[in-house]
């Protein structure tokens, strides 16, 4: 197996085409797509020959590659197209194979040296993913929350691609709330949140440039000719004063909450924010946070039901009064 950037990329754009059911791809378009991408990502790049192309199709419908669904037939009785017989496959949605984890673990055991350093604790959660997923024995031990059936991770590694080469794209997307829609988008920063994740960047058109997306919402991405336009926006501060991804334009707010001494330990050990500050009383565990209040928080302080009241601010009680209102309501016998 062809281990390198350029195999990756060939990969992928061909995955990308085989998806596509709104076009008929022939070997010879298939070629040129390929060769495109190559040379988008690298100009110097010299391409590929047929004989490569057939080889890479080869080893992603093989055990060794991505087991892909990959078929052909004549079209219009002329040229061969070329297709995936189930339009719901994708090499992104494929569970490691051996090759790749073999190759996962001679990188991992390069970032151990580091294990134990500032920034590297996710080095030891992968190696335990890994080891229990090809450490020998068939029985698994360990279970990571995931959402298998979620449609956006094939996104993230063109969006990726795109903040790191500096590429404008035109984005076609379809909220859960309106018609789809065409815009050109500056990415600038991806974030996970409860097994979702997200894109922001600058709406070229409404000029925002905190605008954000969510990829399961994403149904084409196209690198586009405009310029694009960087920026030095600190993202990590824009998501310190929240929790999840939607932030208002107001100013931060002190949150006062009582937990019950029942899910007192469970906040204590698991923090609902990083500026959780707590203290123990004979009415049970008293959590102050400095936040931007927004409907994560507010999911968030419902999910403890009757084991946590709002204290303060008297607008954010009132807007978790109403909810449960509203709730009760539902139920009401």
């Amino acid at each position: 197996m062809a281990t390198n950037k350029n195999a990756v990329l060939r990969y992928k754009t061909l995955d990308r085409c085989l998806q596509n059911t709104g076009r008929k791809y022939s070997f010879d378009d298939l070629l040129n797509e390929v060769n495109n991408a190559l040379f988008e990502d690298d100009p110097k790049s010299s391409g590929i020959n047929t004989r490569q192309l057939r080889s890479d199709i080869q080893f992603m419908r093989s055990e060794s590659g991505y087991c892909a669904p990959i078929e052909s037939e004549i079209y219009n009785g002329k040229k061969h197209v070329y297709y995936y017989s189930d339009p719901k496959f994708s090499i992104h949605n494929s569970p490691l194979n051996e090759t790749e984890a073999k190759q996962m673990k001679s990188a991992l055991d390069l970032f151990q040296r580091f294990s134990g350093s500032p920034g590297f604790e996710w080095v030891e959660e992968i190696n335990v993913l890994l080891k229990n997923k090809f450490g020998g024995g068939n029985d698994k031990v360990i279970s990571f929350e995931t959402n298998i059936d979620y449609s956006g991770y094939k996104w993230i590694s063109p969006l990726f691609n795109a903040i790191i080469q500096k590429k404008a794209l035109k984005v076609t997307y379809t909220p859960f709330t309106s018609e789809t829609f065409c815009f050109i988008f500056h990415p600038y920063y991806l974030k996970q949140y409860n097994n979702r994740w997200f894109i922001y960047g600058l709406n070229q058109e409404l000029n925002i440039s905190t605008w954000n997306l969510s990829l399961d919402r994403i149904d084409e991405i196209i690198i586009d000719k405009t310029p694009y336009k960087d920026t030095n926006f600190d993202w990590e501060n824009y998501f310190s004063d929240i929790i999840g991804v939607t932030r208002y334009e107001k100013e931060v707010e002190t949150i006062e909450l009582l937990f019950n001494k029942k899910r007192s330990k469970y906040v204590e050990t698991k923090p609902l924010h990083e500026t959780q500050v707590s203290k123990m009383s004979d009415e049970g565990l008293y959590v102050r946070l400095k936040l931007i209040p927004n409907p994560e928080l507010e999911q968030v302080i419902l999910s403890f039901g009757e084991d946590v009241k709002v204290i303060s601010p008297l607008s954010f009680q009132k807007n978790i009064s109403n909810r449960i209102h509203k709730m009760f309501q539902i139920y009401e016998i």
